[in-house]
């Protein structure tokens, strides 16, 4: 739990919430228990500092509404329940309301955030019945959510396979989620329902076909960038896996021209829960990373991971925090 105070007068006291227009609030409204009566009714004066007091704070754009609603009893000692809507005319799917603490006197507002730790981290992204790479018994596992025209994802890819498998040999398992960012990609939809067409039937014949989307993306697009000769590319390399890998062919024939995009608009609405904006972002045992990590942060996270799980990594060249660099920033919807 973490609370966050704003004083209404003209001193400040420090700032620890973080706001995000675009990511709902998991908050729920308190409830009295004591019977107390509420504080001094809001005067429109009052009301006004608030209002500027969460554009400052919150650093809230200027085209968001700002609602104060009616205060409650909360069970909170000296204070009152205080819901605040933020609107954006045109736009409902941003609109949110977010519970403060308002003291009874009207001077101090606060804010209460909870998070539920009970849950085991590594099943905040399950694995899902999805192709693994890996260890399928390991105790760490490394969930991507992945575009397979990402260049940024095609990246990451190159870190994790062979090195990164193979520096842990046994110690993870590997899993790709689908988050084709249509917007920017445009055959990273039928790419990903391929893909999808090859698990039905071979997890091996999947992780190849990824592989070499990976490292052929700028063939599949082509010079002239027409969607169609990618798509029908794309068909063509599922088809010759699948021979390779002696599949049913018919079967994946029919599975490649059908297109049923339902399996990846299912996976896609896993990250829009998460309110994950950008690919590639990989959930290591839980822990969210976002973006095309070098090798010496992304090895330093499973670490931790498997730290966690009382499994000794094994010894790692990129142990210092000077060696860290940035995460390239993926591609954003």
């Amino acid at each position: 739990m973490r609370r966050t105070r704003f004083s209404l007068g003209p001193t400040f006291a420090v700032l620890l919430l973080f706001f995000s227009p675009s990511s709902p609030a998991q908050s729920k409204p308190a409830t009295s228990t004591s019977g107390a009566p509420s504080g001094a009714a809001l005067s429109p004066k009052t009301t006004r500092n608030i209002e500027i007091t969460l554009r400052d704070r919150l650093q809230i754009p200027p085209e968001y509404v700002i609602h104060i609603g009616a205060r409650t009893p909360s069970t909170t000692a000296g204070f009152d329940t205080l819901p605040v809507r933020f609107d954006l005319p045109g736009h409902p799917e941003h609109s949110q309301t977010l519970d403060f603490l308002i003291s009874k006197d009207n001077k101090t507002l606060e804010r209460i955030s909870h998070w539920d730790i009970a849950a085991d981290p590594a099943s905040i992204v399950p694995v899902g019945n999805r192709p693994v790479r890996g260890n399928p018994n390991a105790k760490v596992a490394l969930v991507n959510f992945d575009d397979l025209e990402c260049p940024y994802c095609a990246k990451l890819h190159a870190e994790l396979f062979p090195d990164t498998l193979d520096h842990y040999k046994g110690l993870i398992k590997i899993v790709y989620r689908d988050m084709p960012i249509q917007e920017l990609h445009p055959w990273a939809m039928h790419a990903a329902v391929n893909a999808n067409c090859l698990a039905d039937q071979s997890g091996t014949s999947y992780w190849s076909y990824v592989d070499y989307l990976h490292t052929h993306g700028g063939d599949i697009t082509g010079p002239d960038r027409d969607v169609k000769k990618s798509d029908a590319m794309l068909d063509k390399v599922a088809m010759q896996q699948g021979e390779k890998d002696k599949l049913d062919t018919a079967k994946l024939q029919a599975c490649v021209t059908k297109q049923d995009e339902a399996a990846v608009r299912q996976e896609m609405k896993l990250s829009d829960s998460l309110n994950i904006n950008q690919t590639p972002t990989m959930y290591i045992n839980g822990e969210m990373i976002a973006g095309a990590l070098p090798k010496e942060v992304l090895w330093q996270a499973i670490d931790r991971a498997l730290e966690a799980e009382g499994v000794t990594p094994p010894p790692n060249p990129y142990n210092q925090p000077a060696n860290a660099q940035p995460a390239a920033k993926g591609s954003a919807r």
